[in-house]
């Protein structure tokens, strides 16, 4: 398990106001910039000291995976990928020239972590998949590749009301910090 710790201006502050401060900035970074995945992983890299690629890597992974709105919810996928960033299997866990039993041990060893990520969504929302959270949002699904599209996305409160897209980042934000916090992955 990789261990991070809470950057200077965040220190200090206790295991629930980190999950608040979680929920804040996930909410703020997705309505001013868009990209659940990516603001969802914006989130606990401002509060915690991990390396800033993995916030660009996160990029295409919002609206259902590289905006086709039919894949996994972008703030689940970004946040299983700080969960991985954590928890995941090591490099040095790999081989090209043979299987061996502890590499496999190794990879099943990083699922716990995403899982409970993914039962949070499952649980909360009844699926993990971008359109059918956009349905249960909006009463339907949106192509915001379309220009035309998107301004209807935008009228309809996607950036702009509290309880639609801002507020599903918000909540994995606070989720993954949550799971972070209780896994001993940050150091206080």
């Amino acid at each position: 398990m990789t261990k991070a710790k809470v950057r200077e201006k965040y220190q200090g502050l206790s295991h629930q106001e980190l999950i608040d401060k979680a929920y804040e900035l996930g909410f703020n970074f997705e309505k001013n910039n868009y990209s659940c995945s990516q603001s969802t992983v914006a989130a606990v890299h401002e509060l915690l000291d991990i390396d800033d690629v993995v916030v660009k890597v996160t990029t295409s992974l919002s609206g259902g995976t590289a905006e086709q709105f039919s894949g996994t919810c972008g703030a689940l996928s970004g946040g299983v990928v700080v969960l991985a960033y954590f928890f995941g299997r090591p490099v040095d866990k790999l081989s090209p020239q043979e299987r061996k039993q502890t590499n496999v041990d190794a990879l099943f060893a990083s699922f716990p972590a995403p899982q409970l990520l993914a039962d949070r969504f499952w649980k909360e929302y009844g699926t993990i998949l971008c359109p059918h959270i956009q349905r249960q949002l909006f009463g339907r699904t949106w192509w915001l590749l379309d220009p035309d599209e998107l301004a209807k996305f935008e009228k309809a409160g996607g950036h702009s009301d509290p309880d639609k897209c801002c507020h599903i980042v918000g909540t994995a934000a606070r989720w993954v910090m949550e799971i972070l916090l209780d896994k001993g992955a940050v150091e206080l």
